[in-house]
């Protein structure tokens, strides 16, 4: 009998991490499906609060349902505008700027042997290979373009989403036993989810906005383009500002030479550090509930299931996991992996919050905002 009790523990890790794995398997084979459907999840839940803040100023919600998946549509309209025209020109003189790259390439390898090292040529350029690195830019950046013809039925899915938002607690009240604690988990998601992308979203204008203006009075060609890549890939944490910065580093090389890349480069670590490690801290505040060494694994885990949207949504989808490691007891254990060191956290005011401030708290009928429930009853 001992022997089956003492089996029972293993058994239930192995089945565990066969379920783990066969449902990281079924994303990854799903992604084409699950990708607009996870950027709809988060794009409602970032679109929630403005709906329900126009509802409570007088609006119908139909009304405010409109006006909100208009804005959502503008600012992808104005995306496109911003990097269609440019996007287009890049990819088709790409040829000329490889040529000009592998020319640059080939100068470098004779100078190099001047000095009396003698390279390679293969081996140098699949030690650089610059024409690659504008390749991929370029790829990544059509890219982009692909997700938008899934435009319709991510708006389509956002507008079901906010339409059953408003009585999502009230199923929750009928399904759940103990729904005031999970009412307090589920306001500690949601709060955390917008919080970041409210932040990372400003942060990111910014970035955008301060690079491109920087390249515009180097004089670099195309500065709105490389101002809408870094605002992008600003949400790819740890690695996306240096990959924004090499293609419009190797275009400053070739149009400006030398000196003008410097001044690029010089532009983006500027600004990445000013915004990274100055403005973005201040507002981030307690910070995002996890270990640098989670966010740069669930960058590349991601990455790896999702594709390049998984990338962008690494952070979001690791911190929804971490609260759900947190809400309940067996597995608070793996939620504190997840996060950052104790120490840190106290130093910073407290790591994830325990309770949620009151975000859907205020739509449940009978429970006043500011009276959220007492997670541990």
């Amino acid at each position: 009998m001992d022997g089956h009790s003492d089996a029972r523990p293993h058994t239930s890790l192995l089945l565990s991490l066969a379920a783990f794995v066969i449902v990281v398997a079924g994303m990854r084979e799903a992604q084409a499906l699950l990708v607009p459907f996870l950027l709809a999840g988060f794009i409602a839940i970032v679109a929630a609060p403005a709906m329900f803040h126009l509802c409570r100023r007088g609006l119908p919600a139909p009304l405010a349902l409109v006006l909100v998946i208009l804005g959502i549509f503008s600012a992808g309209m104005l995306l496109g505008v911003l990097v269609g025209g440019s996007l287009d020109d890049f990819s088709a003189r790409l040829p000329e700027y490889q040529a000009k790259l592998k020319s640059q390439t080939t100068q470098l390898l004779q100078w190099l042997q001047g000095l009396g090292l003698p390279l390679p040529e293969q081996a140098l350029g699949n030690l650089l290979d610059p024409a690659r690195a504008m390749a991929m830019a370029a790829q990544g950046l059509s890219s982009l373009g692909s997700l938008l013809t899934n435009t319709f039925l991510i708006l389509l899915t956002v507008v079901f989403i906010l339409l059953e938002a408003s009585s999502f607690p009230g199923k929750l009240r009928l399904i759940l036993s103990d729904f005031d604690r999970s009412i307090v988990h589920f306001d500690r998601f949601t709060d955390n989810i917008k919080r970041y992308m409210a932040i990372k979203s400003a942060t990111s204008l910014l970035t955008g906005a301060a690079i491109a203006l920087w390249l515009w009075a180097v004089g670099l060609d195309y500065p709105l383009l490389w101002g809408v890549l870094a605002f992008l890939l600003n949400y790819v944490p740890n690695i996306g500002s240096i990959i924004a910065a090499v293609p419009a580093v190797l275009l400053a090389l070739i149009q400006l030479g030398s000196g003008g890349a410097l001044w690029c480069a010089a532009g983006f670590l500027l600004v990445n550090n000013l915004v990274g490690n100055v403005i973005e801290p201040r507002f981030m505040g307690r910070g995002l509930g996890l270990s640098s060494l989670v966010v740069f694994l669930s960058l590349v885990f991601w990455g790896w299931v999702l594709g390049s949207v998984g990338m962008f949504l690494s952070v979001p989808l690791t911190m929804t996991i971490k609260i759900a490691l947190d809400s309940h007891e067996r597995t608070r254990w793996l939620a504190v992996l997840l996060g950052p060191d104790p120490d840190d956290a106290e130093d910073r005011g407290g790591g994830t919050p325990t309770a949620a401030p009151p975000g859907m708290l205020k739509w449940l009928p009978g429970r006043a905002p500011g009276n959220p429930p007492d997670p541990e009853r």
